[in-house]
């Protein structure tokens, strides 16, 4: 159903208001249920992984291209300049769904279907978030598990960053994480804690078991010493020593997970 709106104060339009103002932003998608999907391709995947469309902002010219995927959903038209004053910014790739939550699956189901899994602590950055997702995706880990405090995948920014990875992986948040650990172990999970320490073994020198959780944490910090501790094993990604020596002593959180997948999955392709 088409609408043509041309005002961006219309309280049609409250779903898509600034979506730069985080601390908004998360209010009014935790009160309302629902998240945002930006530009055709992400639109289209968070469709197909069964997300229903509340509405959709968009322009004249982006109804052909999204005809088949909008279905009877409320579409509100409106020109680019209304897009623009409605959402905060300029909107490149065309058009934005608001989309309603699922459910989300408990960590014992994430756990049970996956034997090789991703484990966020207190990631706070919403970008980091949807790349670590799109790393593990794409590297063919099975789950992400979050600790109560890590961004939201669905908030905008990880969503786009993911490029919609963040709807292909199952991923549940702890809901407590002292016993994080212990819950992991039960479900006979190796615990593996990724640290920047050269003293630890190196990651492709470990002998994987048959399940196994790569722990990653936060920006700067990295890991709590709790987790760092309580992992079966803390384990490294080699430095070039010419790069210690010049200060270069880690990699950021993104390109280690990064690596660190692509390290965790050895022997599974």
């Amino acid at each position: 159903m088409l609408e043509y709106v041309t005002d961006a104060a219309d309280p049609r339009l409250t779903d898509f208001t600034r979506l730069r103002d985080v601390e908004l932003r998360k209010s009014l998608e935790a009160e309302r249920g629902l998240f945002m999907a930006e530009g055709e391709k992400v639109i289209r995947r968070a469709v197909g992984a069964g997300y229903p469309i509340r509405s959709v902002l968009t322009t004249r010219r982006w109804l052909q291209p999204l005809a088949d995927v909008l279905g009877d959903a409320t579409v509100y038209v409106v020109s680019d300049e209304i897009m623009t004053a409605t959402a905060g910014f300029q909107v490149h790739r065309g058009a934005l769904a608001s989309m309603a939550r699922l459910p989300l699956p408990s960590t014992a189901s994430v756990m049970e279907s996956a034997d090789r899994l991703v484990v966020l602590e207190d990631i706070v950055d919403h970008a980091n978030v949807g790349a670590v997702f799109r790393c593990a995706a794409a590297l063919g880990v099975g789950g992400v598990i979050l600790s109560p405090r890590c961004a939201d995948p669905l908030y905008r920014r990880a969503v786009k960053v993911s490029m919609g990875a963040v709807f292909s992986i199952p991923y549940a948040r702890m809901d407590n994480w002292y016993t994080g650990l212990d819950e992991l172990r039960a479900a006979g999970f190796q615990t593996l804690a990724l640290t920047p320490d050269q003293s630890a073994t190196p990651l492709d020198e470990v002998k994987l078991g048959d399940r196994v959780a790569l722990l990653l944490g936060a920006e700067g910090d990295g890991l709590s010493s709790r987790w760092l501790h309580e992992a079966d094993e803390p384990v490294c990604i080699p430095m070039s020593p010419a790069a210690m020596d010049a200060g270069v002593d880690s990699l950021n959180v993104v390109a280690a997970a990064a690596i660190a997948c692509h390290g965790l999955m050895r022997g599974r392709r």
